[in-house]
């Protein structure tokens, strides 16, 4: 079949613009889709009780029968967190290199799908065919081991997206990032440059992960008398080895704790990615075994989450580790957006206990400033310019690199998510748009709580429930019982006594209404009940607590 030169190649952000989080790309060019990552983002703090949130695949269900692959750039939460959830329907092979392949695995082995997803490693340079996509995975350097950048070869032309990356010429493990690649690629004419966003705003260029390693050591040697514990992102391996390598120079055994944490290692290790000196590693039941001054404790909670490790320590909440005065506790990663009050609240708990608390210079991006992000342009030379992973202010600081670089605003693209861009050698255009959004996971249960049971937990919380319980009798629809009162989240009950009995007064008034005109529809009585004790509530306390009439028959 030959192929028609007229059609265009479509790119689908299904998530992950205007956010942090949850990125997820489907590539289109006439019967073929592959998708790049596949990510997830956490809850927004008015979504309450929900556990994360996972982007809509909608269009990918409607257009199964064309999706060939999914491509995963590196292994961080939000680029793979939503695989479990989203295999279920779309069951296609992923692709990905080994490490990232590695913590997919822990996931699908949780979600019992390892014998249902097909997974193939791939190795940097190699090339998949698929449909009528070629993929090709080029090394880059992130805060994760085995972090890729992708170039699409399509009939269109050719696009490179980077993933998360920084340029690391001194990388703790493994090669620096294949700039001569990104170089090759752009000598052939690249139709489009898809790149990372999140430090667009950052002047220069990002420091060596190696620097981290050196401030561990100039710590270490100030607090050769304490205990040192060290939160960190559970995928930042290399972060990992450093804090292992100055623990070993400093003679001190390591604990990990908190269960990503140790998910992770365990992986890291058995692929190669970590080396661990013999007898450095031991168990959280043998701390009780060393001086303080001999241990250092690796622990999740870099965020302030509530409950990773680092944050129940600081709670007294864990079983095994007290902070004691005297410990030496350092943050070695940057809040993200939107968790600063968690962190704080956590840094303030650690130091009422004696702690002291280390949060400057103990941590470096793993994404690339505005210098590292000018280069990749100059290497790439694309045609069109397409921001993505960031806010919408992150995208903008691109937009501006790339007009510094003397890129028209006709050559480059802000996408929403959700939006088609249809592109080829001639022109590109936003062309239309798929539906997108958040599905969220509370439990077990995926896209059972939506908008209006979000609605309902805010006002329960804002406003608090009063149910109204009474028995009518079967055919003559008279009351029997009631109706009585019961609140929760409104007023104490025992302090309002009287704003109880009136309530009472207002719902007996509001039956007799009923009975005189033998309204027997319970539906209507319903809603005389709710408008008449609404409207008595309001009046009295301006408050619209959720009204719950519940009608027994007898």
């Amino acid at each position: 079949m030959k192929r028609q030169n007229n059609s265009k190649l479509k790119i689908i952000p299904l998530g992950g613009l205007e956010q942090v989080g949850m990125n997820i790309t489907a590539f289109e060019y006439e019967d073929s889709i592959i998708v790049v990552d596949c990510g997830l983002a956490f809850p927004e703090d008015d979504m309450l009780g929900i556990d994360l949130v996972i982007p809509d695949v909608t269009y990918l269900k409607n257009n199964i029968d064309k999706v060939k692959g999914f491509f995963i750039t590196h292994g961080h939460e939000d680029h793979i967190g939503a695989i479990p959830y989203i295999l279920r329907d779309i069951n296609v092979p992923i692709y990905a290199t080994k490490l990232t392949i590695g913590i997919i695995e822990n996931k699908l082995r949780e979600h019992n799908l390892m014998t249902k997803v097909k997974r193939k490693v791939v190795k940097y340079g190699q090339h998949i065919n698929l449909g009528c996509f070629r993929v090709e995975f080029i090394k880059t350097n992130h805060s994760i081991q085995d972090a890729a950048a992708l170039a699409i070869y399509s009939p269109a032309g050719i696009v490179v997206h980077t993933g998360d990356f920084k340029v690391d010429y001194t990388p703790v493990f493994g090669d620096a990032i294949d700039l001569q690649r990104f170089g090759e690629i752009g000598k052939k004419g690249v139709l489009a440059l898809m790149c990372d966003s999140t430090n667009a705003e950052r002047p220069g260029f990002t420091n060596s992960e190696r620097t981290v390693g050196k401030t561990f050591d100039n710590i270490f040697a100030e607090h050769k008398n304490t205990r040192i514990i060290i939160a960190t992102f559970a995928s930042n391996v290399d972060r990992v080895q450093q804090i292992i390598n100055s623990a070993y120079k400093f003679g001190r055994k390591v604990v990990v704790e908190g269960r990503s944490m140790v998910n992770i290692i365990s992986t890291a290790t058995e692929l190669g990615y970590l080396q661990i000196p013999e007898n450095t590693l031991i168990d959280i039941e043998e701390l009780k075994n060393y001086p303080d001054e001999q241990t250092v404790l690796i622990t999740t909670g870099s965020q302030g989450e509530s409950m990773a490790a680092l944050s129940r320590m600081a709670a007294n909440l864990h079983k095994k580790v007290t902070i004691k005065p005297g410990d030496t506790i350092i943050f070695s990663s940057n809040p993200i957006p939107g968790n600063e009050k968690a962190v704080s609240n956590v840094i303030n708990e650690l130091f009422m206990k004696g702690a002291e608390v280390i949060f400057q210079d103990a941590h470096v991006s793993g994404h690339a400033c505005r210098e590292e992000i000018k280069l990749i342009y100059s290497l790439v030379k694309p045609k069109y310019a397409v921001p993505i992973h960031g806010e919408y202010k992150h995208l903008k600081a691109q937009e501006s690199i790339a007009q510094e670089l003397g890129f028209d605003k006709e050559h480059i693209f802000i996408l929403s998510s959700g939006n088609v861009l249809e592109l080829d050698q001639n022109e590109a255009r936003i062309a239309g748009q798929v539906p997108v959004g958040d599905i969220l996971v509370d439990g077990l249960g995926v896209g059972d709580v939506g908008n209006i049971v979000l609605r309902d937990r805010q006002h329960l919380a804002e406003d608090g429930i009063i149910i109204v319980v009474m028995t009518l009798e079967s055919g003559s629809g008279q009351v029997l019982a009631g109706p009585d009162i019961v609140s929760r989240g409104f007023v104490y009950v025992r302090g309002a006594e009287s704003l109880m009995d009136e309530a009472k007064k207002v719902l007996d008034d509001a039956m007799d209404y009923c009975m005189d005109r033998n309204i027997t529809d319970w539906g209507r009585i319903k809603t005389e009940i709710k408008e008449g004790l609404g409207e008595f509530v309001w009046k009295k306390t301006k408050r619209r607590p959720m009204i719950m009439p519940i009608i027994m028959e007898v």
